[in-house]
C-alpha cells in the first residue's frame, strides 16, 4: 500500500514539474504588457514602474502630465511628455512640507524624474513642466 502512495506522489511531482513552466509561459504570452513589452499597455506599465507605491494623482497639462505616487513613507513624482520625441527642457519637483524640494531638470526626450522624498505624515507640493509649459499643485497627499 505504501508503494502505491509513493508512485502517486512521484507522478504528481513529475506532472507539477512539467506543467508549472508551461503555465508560466502561457500567462506571459496572454497577459498584455508583459513578455516582450509590445503589448497594448507597455508604455503605461513602463512609466508607472519608475516610482514605488500606488498612483495617487495624475495632473495633465498641455504638453504632458505630472504623475504622483505614494507609499506609506515616501512620495514620488514623474513628469511625462505627451509626445515623446526630441530632447527638450523638462523638470519635476517634489517638496515635503518643512523641507527643501527635490528637483530633477534638464533636457529629456520622454520623462523627467523620478524624484522621491520622505513624506511620512507630511503634505507635499509638486510641479512639473515640459517645453516651458507645466503645472504645480498646492499642498496635497496630506
Amino acid at each position: 500500500m505504501r508503494r502505491d502512495t509513493d508512485d502517486a506522489r512521484g507522478r504528481r511531482r513529475l506532472l507539477a514539474r512539467v506543467l508549472a513552466p508551461l503555465l508560466a509561459a502561457a500567462v506571459l504570452l496572454l497577459v498584455p504588457g508583459t513578455g516582450s513589452g509590445l503589448g497594448p499597455g507597455a508604455a503605461t506599465a513602463e512609466a508607472a514602474s519608475v516610482c514605488a507605491g500606488r498612483p495617487t494623482r495624475t495632473i495633465a497639462f498641455a504638453t504632458g502630465e505630472l504623475r504622483l505616487y505614494k507609499t506609506r513613507d515616501y512620495a514620488c513624482a514623474v513628469t511625462v511628455a505627451k509626445r515623446p520625441g526630441p530632447r527638450r527642457a523638462m523638470a519635476v519637483s517634489l517638496q515635503p512640507r518643512g523641507a527643501r524640494p527635490a528637483v530633477r531638470s534638464g533636457r529629456f526626450d520622454r520623462q523627467a524624474g523620478p524624484v522621491t522624498v520622505h513624506a511620512l505624515n507630511r503634505c507635499v507640493r509638486a510641479s512639473g513642466s515640459v517645453a516651458g509649459r507645466g503645472t504645480s499643485t498646492g499642498w496635497i497627499l496630506c
